[in-house]
């Protein structure tokens, strides 16, 4: 199996049901700020990574039994999503990692800046019959790195060119619409293309505590009613108030790209 890269410098300039291969649940809590639920548990063997070079990280996934977890359902075209921040949310990496013979999970990935970061894994175990998401510290460089701001909130971001417009605001506790446009030169983008399954990917990441929410795309590639583009629209709920950094991926002209929001709820 082949591990494939989406790699994004949030300071320079991306989630997932189960598909219809596996059930969606929604955890009591947050998400992501446990490295053990339900009897499963991520373990990193690589805890630390040089700064701004590309190096392997290698986990595993283990059941109650300490085993590797071997039989997994794919979550829109993977079987493992690992997403890994900086904990002030400046940086983040979304890979696809493969697995070995002995059950270790790895991934090259470059952490551009010293500092801590969070990992998360995401999988969906078939005995279990729902999603995870588990998360573990590690660091880059000497992990001393400064703490950066986040943007204020608002409404565009601009990657490569393709301005994305963000209609909707989220609220604690209570499912909300939010719909992302994609233009490029003032023009609706129509052609978007579809990426893990899906015309777009949100993860939402909560500043304070660093809780990891599940953010599903409505409609899919293909169904007969969900356009490609220009906008692509998610149903998301959040677990609180806090501070939020919404990271949205999309693929256009063959490239894999992330635009990124701050959004505050009261």
């Amino acid at each position: 199996m082949n591990a494939t890269h989406h790699q994004h410098d949030a300071a320079a300039h991306g989630h997932h049901d189960a598909h219809a291969q596996h059930a969606h649940h929604v955890p009591a809590g947050p998400a992501g700020l446990t490295g053990s639920e339900d009897g499963y548990t991520l373990e990193l063997v690589t805890t630390a990574l040089p700064a701004g070079t590309e190096t392997e990280l290698r986990f595993r996934l283990l059941g109650a039994d300490g085993s590797p977890v071997a039989d997994l359902a794919p979550i829109h075209d993977k079987l493992v999503h690992l997403i890994v921040v900086r904990r002030d949310l400046t940086r983040f990496v979304h890979v696809h990692p493969a697995v070995a013979d002995d059950g270790t999970w790895s991934v090259r990935v470059r952490l551009p800046e010293d500092g801590d970061y969070r990992a998360y894994a995401d999988f969906a175990p078939a005995a279990l019959g729902r999603t995870l998401t588990l998360g573990a510290d590690l660091t880059a460089g000497d992990g001393a790195g400064p703490a950066h701001e986040l943007p204020a909130p608002a409404p565009a971001f601009t990657v490569d060119g393709r301005e994305v417009t963000l209609t909707g605001e989220l609220a604690a506790g209570e499912g909300r619409r939010l719909e992302f446009s994609v233009a490029r030169d003032g023009q609706p983008v129509t052609d978007l293309q579809p990426y893990l399954a899906a015309y777009g990917h949100l993860v939402a990441l909560r500043l304070e505590d660093l809780a990891y929410v599940h953010v599903h795309p409505d409609g899919s590639p293909g169904d007969g009613t969900t356009a490609p583009g220009p906008v692509v629209a998610f149903h998301a709920q959040v677990p609180g108030p806090g501070t939020y950094r919404l990271f949205l991926d999309f693929k256009h002209e063959d490239a894999v790209r992330t635009a990124e929001f701050t959004a505050v709820v009261a």
